[in-house]
Order: C-alpha cells, then structure tokens, then sequence
C-alpha cells in the first residue's frame, strides 16, 4: 500500500498514544511524540516504509499550523499584556541567544552552529503550554495570559528568523543576499496584502454566497497553502506564506468560519507533523550522547527558566507568575523543528547537530508537563518564607470597620465587587499586594491595605474577626487556598465565597470549607440560558427553579 499503509500506521499509533495521554492527564502532542518513536525508524518492529513521505506531508501539516495562527493572531489578545509581550519578549529571545551561543562556546562549536543553537532554543512551544495550561485548569489566569502573549510574539518571531539565520553560512559576501531576501520578503508582502485585501475577500464573499461548506474549506485551504507555496516558489519559506495568508484573511468577514472550518484539518496534518518529529529521534542516538543531552536539557532550561522569571519580575509582574512562566515557558518549542529543517536544508548545521538538538527539544518537551505542575506546591512552599508585606492602610472610616465584607484581590473582579458595594452603601476593604492594582483601587478612594491575603497580620489588619463575608476574587488556586486557611485560623465562623477556574479548584475550595465557590464559565453558561428563556416565554418562577437545580447538580458531587 506504501504511503497509504504508512499514514494508516501513523494514524492508529497516534490514536494509541493520544488516549495513553490523555489517561495520564498529559497533552496529546506527547502522545503524539511517543507514538512515531515508537513507529519510527530506530526502533523495529511495525516501521513506517517512507519516512521522507511522512515529513513531505508534516509540511503541510506545518504549513496549517502557522496558517492556523495567523487566523487566530489578535492584537486584541496582546492589549492586557502588550507591554511585557511586545517589549520583553524580544528581549527574552535575544538574552536566550546570548545564552544559547555561551553553552555552544562552551561546547567548542563553530560560531555559527552556536547563533543558530540560540536562535533554535529562544522559542518555546505554543502547543505544549496552551494543553498543559488547558490540562491544569488555568486557562484565563493572569500567569496564563502574559505567557499566550509572550509566545504568540515568539510565534512571530520565526518569521525574520526564517529569512536572516540562512544566510549567516554567506555572511563574507556582506549583507548583499541578507538584503536582497529582505527586499524579497517586502515585495512578496505587498503583493500579498493587495491580493489579500483586494481580491480575497472578494473571492471569498462569491464562494459564501453559493452556501456551500465545502467548497468554503477547499477555498480557505487553497489560500492558506496556495500563498504558502507561492512563497517557497518566490525562494522564501513556505510556512512564512501561510502565516501571512493566515493573518490577511483573519482581517476579512469570513475569518473565524475559516478558522473553525481548518482546525479540524489542522489537526490531522499536525498529528503527522508532531508524530514525524517522533520518527526523527533516534534512540540510539539518544543513549550514545545522553550525557550531552542531558546536559544541554539542564541548561537551556534552567538557563530559560532564569531569564523568563527575572522578565517577568522587572516587567512588574509578582506573586506566582515569575514562577509559573520560569517553569511553563523553559522548554524548546516545535518551531525549532521547523528553523532547524531549514538551516539543514540551506547547510548552515549538519545533520548531526540538528539530531541533538532534536533529541534535547524532544525530551524539554516531554518534560514540561511535569515541570510545570511543580509552580503550585512551590509557590506555596516558598511564601512559608516570605515576610509579610508592610501595612498601609488608607482611606478607613473613622468609626472603624465592623459589619463589613473584606475583598481578597483589587483586580478587575473585586473592583467590580467594590463599585457595587460603594454605591449600595455597604461598608468593605480590599486587599492588594501589587502596586500597580492597589494604585487604581487608591484613585478610587477606596478603603485598602496594601499586603499579601496569605498573612494572618494582614487579614487581622483588615479586621476580619468583625467582617461579615470574605470574598476571594483571585483565580490562583494555591494563593485562594492559603488565604482560606489563614481565615479560619482567625476567624472559624466567617462565610467565605470564593473564585474558581476550574473543577479540581471547586473541589479544593469546598474541601477546605469555603461556603461558595462562583465558576465564571458554569456562571456565564447560566445567564445566557436565562436570557434565552426569558425571551422564550418561561415563566420566572420555573426560570429559578432550573437556575437552582442547576448549581446544585454542579455542586452537590463537591461538598463534604
């Protein structure tokens, strides 16, 4: 069967290990991974034929990827984070490189395999982070939001690494063949955004109208790849035209059926692309240099880990971010497959040294899971060591606080909170420890202590032994629970309601006795159910009466 038999085998040893994965609570890329390890040519039994027929089709697979990405590329999603992404992100690559060229000296590599070693560690992987994040229940999490904005510019970034890193081998001819492809890559882009915002959308409006879902899919891959390999024709890469395409056709009416209509499609090609990249490690390889590998997957991670944490620090960011991003964010990331296919291709590394750079991306990938499921107990061991913050309270009643509800958290949800409780004259204080929340919440004359939750100081502060509720607006499931178990020990009695992003943090919560835990998507599920009833008829009663079935089905299984 050739071809057909090798994409057959792919397929069900994909399957096998995406459900062995998924058994181990792990993202299916790794099963992915696994799977054309085991498939692959290194290690007998059932062997792909063609292993450069399965890497011929893992290009589209990442051709899709990047198309993909640029469907979904938003500076929206840049706008709460925008300047740790676009400032302290290209500053993240270029210390990275600095560091990959120090271990590549340190090794007595070439100057150009040690550039082109930086360039190939600086990114990490966008997949690997958003399943583990998704996996943890962390998604929607401030940590989780400033690291998607890191890596979408990381994303970004292989662009021009795509065109400058292969001509470092020709860099005694000066920057003429650098400029040139520059000059390249900047005719190619105008020509593609006037085809993009002149012709597309207009082919795109004519094939919409006939109403036909097909043939919609077969136009919007027939851009995403057509673009793609205009570009390689052009002598530029064929991901960068996808990726273009991609973010060109975002910006039209049909965007996001585009992107739900390729995701599907996406998916199966990378399944393809993530198994090759299993195919690609050579076991025996592995063993015959683990020392050296190990070692480079000690360094770059550790040396990632202590790049993005102190970022992260000076960008302003504090509590359990620095570690959440040092441990989430210190693997190599699978476009480092596609730079490093590239520098091969053009010579600029041999076949040996992308081999161990591939075994070493291999197992940082493997890892990261497991690593980065590590910032909870740390974070929470840590803080037993950190002194409590100085108290500042500021805008108190003089009569005192008594009666009154303490807000745990000056984001935007206890600013919600607290504007609603300010207008309906209920007495309240918030507490913050980051100084940029704690200057807003300051502006608006709020009552405030400036300090951690997590301290009993703070919460005595704060006179929780006379507040009525405690109300937790933190989504960080360790710093929810350290505030929880520091209010009981001050106070057995006070009804705490708290925040949730996901089921295990529900369980945790009402384990530990919290009265309520608010689920922000089962709430939002909620309301647009009512607003559909209402508008449907049903009487409010009955309305009520499934609001509360409702909260106690997904309750009912949590409480102790």
């Amino acid at each position: 069967m050739g071809i057909a038999e090798d994409i057959v085998i792919i397929v069900m040893s994909a399957l096998v290990g995406g459900l062995i994965a998924r058994t181990l609570k792990q993202p299916l890329i790794l099963g992915y991974i696994l799977a054309g390890i085991i498939v692959g040519p290194y290690t007998g039994g059932i062997t792909i034929s063609d292993i450069n027929n399965i890497e011929k089709l893992a290009e589209i697979g990442i051709a899709l990827l990047l198309f993909a990405l640029g469907l979904e590329f938003s500076f929206r999603e840049l706008k709460p984070v925008k300047t740790i992404a676009l400032f302290g992100t290209p500053l993240q690559i270029i210390l990275t490189m600095l560091c990959g060229f120090g271990i590549g000296q340190l090794f007595g590599w070439t100057w150009t395999s040690s550039v082109w070693f930086g360039a190939l560690i600086s990114l990490s992987s966008t997949m690997i982070i958003l399943k583990t994040l998704e996996n943890q229940g962390l998604m929607g999490t401030l940590s989780s939001r400033v690291m998607i904005g890191v890596l979408i510019i990381q994303d970004l970034a292989i662009v021009p690494m795509l065109i400058i890193l292969p001509q470092l081998n020709n860099i005694q001819a000066g920057f003429s063949i650098l400029l040139i492809a520059a000059a390249k890559a900047a005719l190619f882009l105008l020509a593609i955004i006037f085809i993009g915002t002149k012709i597309i959308p207009r082919l795109m409006r004519h094939i919409a109208n006939w109403n036909s879902r097909e043939l919609f899919l077969i136009a919007t891959t027939a851009i995403g790849l057509g673009i793609g390999y205009g570009t390689y024709i052009f002598g530029l890469s064929f991901a960068f035209g996808a990726f273009v395409a991609g973010i060109l056709l975002s910006e039209s009416d049909y965007g996001y059926q585009a992107l739900s209509d390729i995701i599907p499609l996406r998916d199966v090609f990378s399944l393809l692309f993530f198994t090759s990249i299993g195919m690609l490690l050579d076991i025996r390889f592995l063993f015959a240099h683990w020392q050296m590998i190990a070692l480079l997957v000690v360094l770059v991670m550790l040396g990632k880990a202590l790049i993005f944490a102190v970022l992260s620090r000076a960008f302003g960011y504090r509590n359990v971010i620095p570690l959440a991003m040092g441990l989430g964010l210190s693997q190599v990331g699978e476009f480092s497959f596609i730079l490093g296919r590239v520098g091969v291709g053009t010579k600029s590394i041999s076949a040996e040294f992308y081999s161990l750079v591939l075994a070493m991306t291999i197992v940082t990938m493997l890892l990261t899971p497991f690593i980065s499921g590590l910032t909870a107990p740390l974070y929470a061991f840590a803080r037993r060591f950190i002194k409590p913050l100085k108290l500042k309270p500021l805008h108190f009643p003089k009569s005192g606080l008594k009666d009154h509800i303490v807000i745990a958290g000056g984001g935007r949800v206890g600013m919600h909170v607290a504007n609603v409780l300010h207008h309906s004259g209920i007495p309240f204080v918030i507490l913050e420890q980051n100084s940029r929340r704690s200057q807003e919440v300051k502006a608006c004359r709020y009552p405030i202590i400036f300090g951690d939750a997590t301290k009993g100081t703070i919460l005595e502060a704060a006179a929780l032994r006379k507040a009525k509720f405690l109300l937790i607006t933190t989504p960080v499931a360790v710093v929810s629970l350290g505030i929880v178990a520091q209010a009981q020990k001050i106070n057995p009695d006070i009804h705490i309601i708290a925040r949730a992003e996901g089921i295990e943090q529900m369980k945790a919560l009402y384990k530990k006795g919290v009265t309520y835990v608010v689920q922000p998507e089962f709430e939002a599920s909620l309301e647009i159910i009512n607003q559909t009833f209402l508008n449907l008829g049903i009487p409010a009663g009955q309305l009520k009466t499934f609001t509360e079935e409702a909260r106690r089905e997904l309750n009912s299984p949590l409480c102790i």
